[in-house]
């Protein structure tokens, strides 16, 4: 295990808020979401498989943090719920932001949890290669439609982006985003990987642009991680087995890998800052590519595209033109 590890050390209670989770019915997703359930929060877990979702919250009522004692857990648990949600899936993406935007009241910090690593080639049901859908362009269009309903939830909302340091291998294939001439998996991987991280950054400028305060956002490394995101691995990349014999080394539990995320969901510092990148619960440099303002915004109109939203330049315009717009069939 890492020897190295941060934890969280806000004391911060999340009583009132609420939080979303994508992918949280596993790994670190299921670990942000039993700590902040123990201090209080609504946390809601966007999950593709509902009966593991469902499993999840069984054990999450169960189970409380292996720190429990610490002061933030002790007072009474929050709330869990389970929303369907299929980042490979636009029309389940488009669904269940609706269905979100007008069920629940407020909500207070999103988290970009879910995705996939290094997998064997293949679409999604809208034509884009898997990893960089899964991992970009479904949490893309999951946080501008709501938007509009976190922008009402402000001030205190944060949104967070779990990127990896393997953004600092990445580069956008913009001549070519879906690899369809040149795809390997780690290539694809770490394309998405420094998406997340461009598409932090051109979201911070363009709420900075526009005026909307009250509203923070965050990227990080989680950190080596053991859990189910690795197991494509060994069939995708040549010295996988190796790798992985060293890398055991490194590696953290879920529980360990969430500390950052929280980190960036609850401290009360972290909540003066915007647009930064994050590993090991605090701020950190990420790779020059990741400060490209010019690739950022290109990939910011490249998303909106391949997204089939309106292709607005001032984000307030944005929005409105995605609230205008018919919400998908319940």
């Amino acid at each position: 295990m890492w020897p190295f590890s941060s934890s969280c050390q806000s004391k911060v209670r999340m009583v009132g808020k609420t939080v979303i989770i994508t992918g949280a019915n596993t790994g670190i997703g299921k670990e942000t979401a039993r700590d902040l359930y123990r201090r209080g929060a609504r946390v809601i877990l966007a999950c593709r498989n509902i009966e593991k979702a469902n499993a999840a919250i069984e054990e999450l009522k169960n189970v409380p943090p292996s720190n429990s004692q610490r002061e933030q857990f002790k007072g009474k648990p929050g709330e869990l719920a389970v929303y369907k949600l299929d980042l490979c899936s636009f029309a389940s993406v488009r669904k269940c932001a609706a269905l979100l935007s007008s069920t629940e009241d407020q909500i207070h910090v999103l988290i970009n949890n879910a995705g996939v690593m290094m997998c064997p080639q293949q679409k999604t049901e809208d034509g884009y290669e898997l990893q960089f859908q899964s991992n970009h362009l479904g949490h893309f269009l999951f946080t501008l439609l709501l938007l509009p309903k976190i922008k009402a939830s402000a001030p205190g909302c944060r949104i967070i982006n779990v990127s990896s340091i393997a953004h600092t291998s990445g580069r956008m294939h913009f001549d070519d985003l879906n690899l369809d001439n040149s795809y390997t998996a780690f290539k694809a991987y770490v394309q998405s990987k420094l998406a997340n991280v461009l598409f932090t950054k051109e979201l911070t400028r363009k709420l900075k642009d526009s005026g909307i305060e009250g509203l923070t956002t965050y990227t990080l490394h989680p950190g080596v991680i053991s859990t189910e995101l690795g197991r494509h691995i060994g069939k995708s990349f040549i010295g996988a087995k190796f790798m992985l014999r060293i890398a055991k080394l490194f590696i953290k539990t879920p529980e360990l890998g969430a500390q950052t995320t929280i980190h960036c969901a609850v401290d009360e510092a972290a909540g003066n800052d915007t647009g930064l990148y994050y590993k090991e619960c605090a701020v950190a440099s990420p790779s020059s590519y990741a400060e490209n303002l010019a690739d950022a915004e290109k990939l910011w109109d490249e998303s909106l595209k391949m997204v089939q939203l309106p292709l607005k330049t001032n984000l307030s315009e944005l929005l409105k033109a995605i609230s205008e717009q018919a919400p998908p069939s319940q």
